[in-house]
């Protein structure tokens, strides 16, 4: 029997979710690289892991639908024959009040963060209960387990704050069947999307002084899924540099 083992990372073309394909794959796991609009950036995320893993895989898939998600899990069974961990990192982002918010932009930032998380965990279930093992980490955000007002960013704050409660019904419920459920929330991590205002006014706000990088999101996420972290299920860790604690 092969010790491969399998990651799906949404969202994983560019960004946090390239650092984590990046270090799970020097983990020794098999990276299905997934990916929406951006096919370019999908296949150099491709290169890097398959650095490590050869048989990494690409899968384009909308994973706020019902149907790519399922499509996503279904090739990945059908290509590498298993899924042991699921990583929830796709999600788009919304700066606007509830009075500018529009309904068709409340429905995308619902579907992309809390609906695709949904989706994917439904349809990597049933493979991870057959095995009687799996991890599935879930991306929030910013202290999102506080449900905190937030006059901007309403409906992205109602999305990740309903990760939470959803990834924690799931630790309860599918821990008897060797499945693991944890959440990491990022908080002001530097990316492709940030600006140079954010990296002159941002650090100030951190306790610690600077802004994060996809590599302290990947390490988190590496140890949560290893054997190091087998009593681990239903956790929620905050990797923000004592923003807001």
């Amino acid at each position: 029997m092969s010790d491969e083992r399998i990651a799906i990372v949404t969202g994983s073309g560019k960004g946090i979710g390239r650092g984590i394909a990046q270090r799970l794959a020097a983990a020794g796991m098999t990276i299905v690289v997934n990916y929406q609009k951006d096919v370019a950036s999908a296949q150099e995320t491709l290169a890097l892991v398959q650095a490590h893993a050869p048989r990494s895989i690409v899968v384009q898939a909308d994973v706020a639908t019902p149907e790519g998600a399922k499509r996503l899990v279904d090739e990945t069974l059908a290509r590498l024959g298993r899924v042991d961990v699921l990583v929830n990192n796709a999600g788009p982002f919304l700066v606007k009040s509830v009075f500018e918010t529009e309904i068709d932009e409340w429905r995308r930032i619902l579907d992309g963060n809390l609906s695709s998380t949904f989706y994917c965990a439904k349809f990597a279930l049933a493979p991870m209960r057959a095995q009687r093992s799996g991890h599935i980490i879930n991306l929030g955000s910013l202290n999102a387990e506080t449900a905190r007002g937030a006059p901007t960013t309403a409906a992205y704050n109602a999305a990740k704050t309903g990760v939470i409660v959803l990834t924690k019904s799931l630790a309860r419920s599918e821990a008897r069947y060797g499945i693991r459920c944890n959440v990491v929330n990022p908080g002001f991590i530097e990316t492709y999307a940030t600006t140079e205002a954010d990296r002159r006014e941002l650090p100030s706000l951190v306790p610690l002084g600077s802004l994060g990088s996809a590599q302290d999101i990947a390490e988190v996420i590496a140890f949560l899924v290893s054997d190091k972290a087998r009593y681990i299920t239903g956790a929620v860790i905050n990797v923000h540099g004592g923003l807001w604690v």
